[in-house]
């Protein structure tokens, strides 16, 4: 069966007991954790940023190793997959939240949909600005899908959603995003997740045009891994491309036959003369 991740919405129908959709809501009694709650992680690993260039603009966040370990460690690695390239807003809610993190190919979405990583102590509040990834009402559900809050939604707290980045720059960009579709079918006229997972951008293209995406998902200042693995190859490639114009010029060698029988004629003309 296919899952789904729905982030809790504060003001949607509570899910029915034993419902296995990814939609922890306010109404939901609380969200069951680990045996004793997750653990704290220990980490030296120092704040970065990344920018998202999406089609209303840009948003840069301030990702905090400090605040949610595990979260910080996972959104890193999937950004420089560049997992998070042409990935839709999928479900924005105007007064609540914008959520994102479905990959537009089918394939590549099924080799981290259910590649998830263990939860992290909430250190940091569901406020204005913040970021936590989407998870269910199981523990240690957080896989791909991110939201970035519109409002205070500090009752998110206590249902294990941990912040661990902000925007520090381009809150108006999120505030821009297109959320007409509001929440996600069946409960509401959004795109089904279920559609996303099976068919990808090709269905939500064609079902919901309007959406907004992020175009680009890069850490500032490194560059993208996979370009980084390039150079020889092209250089490779760029020798190889410059040999071959020389060896296909038939155009020139054509040109220079005339020439060639031209500077013979002389001889030939002088050679019939003397048996003449």
């Amino acid at each position: 069966m296919l899952r789904f991740t729905l982030l809790a919405l504060c003001l949607a129908i509570p899910c029915l007991v034993g419902c296995t959709s990814e939609t922890p809501t306010a109404g939901d009694a609380e969200i069951p954790e680990a045996a004793g709650g997750p653990k704290p992680v220990a980490t030296d690993a120092e704040d970065y940023q990344v920018l998202l260039k999406t089609t209303k603009g840009d948003i840069l966040l301030e990702v905090h190793p400090e605040w949610s370990p595990r979260g910080a460690e996972r959104f890193k690695e999937l950004v420089k997959e560049g997992f998070y390239n042409d990935v839709a807003f999928f479900r924005v809610i105007d007064g609540f939240m914008a959520q994102v993190g479905i990959n537009g190919d089918p394939a590549v979405h099924a080799k981290w949909k259910d590649n998830n990583i263990m939860d992290d102590p909430v250190v940091e509040s569901n406020k204005r600005g913040y970021v936590s990834f989407a998870k269910t009402g199981l523990p240690n559900s957080r896989s791909t899908q991110f939201f970035i809050n519109f409002g205070d939604n500090s009752n998110l707290d206590q249902m294990g959603f941990s912040p661990f980045a902000q925007v520090v720059k381009g809150m108006d960009v999120v505030d821009s995003l297109y959320k007409e579709y509001g929440e996600g079918a069946p409960q509401g006229r959004g795109p089904f997740q279920g559609g996303i997972v099976e068919q990808g951008n090709a269905y939500l293209k064609k079902e919901f045009p309007m959406l907004d995406y992020i175009k680009e998902a890069t850490i500032v200042g490194e560059e993208p891994a996979k370009e980084e693995a390039k150079p020889e190859a092209e250089k490779s490639d760029e020798k190889a491309g410059e040999k071959e114009p020389a060896e296909k010029q038939p155009e020139t060698k054509d040109a220079e036959k005339p020439e060639k029988e031209a500077a013979a004629k002389p001889e030939k003309e002088a050679a019939a003369k003397e048996k003449e």
